[in-house]
């Protein structure tokens, strides 16, 4: 028999930031070790996990400086830990050493970088989009990262869980790229998009005659990761390796080894894919956009559909690896194409790499600290 009172039942919603929804996320996830330096907009997630975090018995530490605050994270995740830090476009610039690190070791750690205007010190209470490619090249060797882009505050909780489940699902430094006004602005949200998430587990190491820290059959495939003080012997090193992290000069292994770290995620594209298509028949322009810009565009479809116009929109929400198919079955149609974006271009430089030339590629963009609006949109989609 069916429960009217439980259907009829009036939402519980909560009046909260991207912060405290990224903090909760976390704690869901069944993070136990929180690292970071004060810096905004991002102090908001630190104060956050140093008040939330003893609670479920974790540590949460203010480190001395941002290369600390990565540095102890790496170490807890090799120690078994579930971990995350959060900084700004400044402390990414200070992380940077550490990031190749933790690429190199097969490292799984959540980054949250909550942009905001520069370059240098920039702005620092002004919303931004800034790091986009930034975060992709960030660090030496050229190797591919993950990257989710929250829209909201839902998002911001939902995509943290997922983060951690990508980089313990595939051991690698995973990054949601948010920014200022998500992190910062309360809005009223329905309680159930922002708790109640079941995290995956860790993955026990079995027992083996011999354990192999860094040993894979396939390019694509994830080695094991045994914590560091455990059962088994683990070494890291931040050079070059063979799978048993030795430092290794053999050409064929360094080869391999590196190829590895590239498959294991460019492989696995459709497991990391995140887009919303809001696609319309005979449709021939197409609205592109990623984190607080689209909300605008969001409205700015609607109003167009409103005034007889035809037109469709993809919202990434996982910028790297790029979802190129997507991307592509998006443009099938298309005459025109809008990105929006918070900086000088970013993300408009991928959509013309696979437009190839044969798609009008217009960039709406904006770098005076203002938010772009429906009307900035609409302006250059509809002509």
């Amino acid at each position: 028999m069916k429960d009217h009172n439980k259907e009829n039942k009036t939402p519980v919603r909560e009046f909260i930031n991207g912060a405290e929804a990224i903090a909760r996320a976390a704690v869901d996830s069944g993070c136990d070790f929180f690292s970071g330096y004060p810096i905004t907009p991002s102090t908001q997630i630190l104060l956050h996990m140093t008040t939330e975090l003893p609670k479920v018995g974790g540590i949460a530490i203010q480190a001395e400086d941002e290369i600390s605050a990565i540095g102890y994270c790496i170490g807890a995740a090799m120690a078994g830990a579930r971990v995350m830090t959060a900084t700004s476009g400044p402390g990414i610039s200070l992380y940077s050493e550490n990031i190749g690190l933790a690429i190199m070791g097969e490292v799984p750690l959540v980054i949250i970088d909550c942009q905001r205007m520069g370059p240098a010190t920039g702005g620092a209470t002004t919303v931004a989009q800034g790091d986009i490619q930034f975060i992709r090249w960030g660090t030496s060797g050229g190797y591919p990262i993950i990257a989710l882009s929250p829209t909201s505050v839902a998002d911001s909780y939902s995509l943290t869980c997922c983060a951690f489940d990508l980089a313990e699902r595939f051991r690698v430094p995973v990054f949601i790229v948010t920014d200022k006004e998500t992190v910062t602005t309360r809005v009223t949200v329905n309680r159930e998009l922002i708790s109640g998430y079941d995290a995956i587990g860790k993955k026990a190491t079995p027992e083996l005659d011999e354990f192999i820290p860094y040993h894979f059959n396939n390019l694509a495939d994830i080695p094991l990761l045994s914590p560091m003080g455990g059962s088994h012997i683990v070494r890291f090193t931040t050079s070059s390796h063979d799978e048993k992290g030795y430092l290794s000069k053999d050409s064929s292994i360094v080869g391999r080894m590196n190829q590895h770290l590239s498959e294991k995620i460019v492989k696995n594209i459709e497991q990391i894919t995140l887009v919303d298509e809001d696609l319309q028949a005979g449709a021939d322009t197409l609205f592109i956009s990623y984190g607080i810009t689209s909300r605008s565009v969001k409205e700015a479809v609607r109003e167009a559909r409103e005034d007889g116009h035809k037109v469709s929109a993809l919202t990434i929400f996982s910028l790297w690896p790029v979802p190129e198919q997507k991307i592509l079955n998006a443009l099938e149609g298309i005459k025109r194409v809008v990105v929006a974006e918070l900086n000088l271009g970013q993300y408009c430089l991928e959509i013309e790499r696979l437009a190839r030339g044969e798609v009008e590629v217009v960039g709406v963009h904006r770098v005076d600290g203002e938010l772009i609006t429906p009307n900035d949109i609409l302006k250059w989609g509809i002509i």
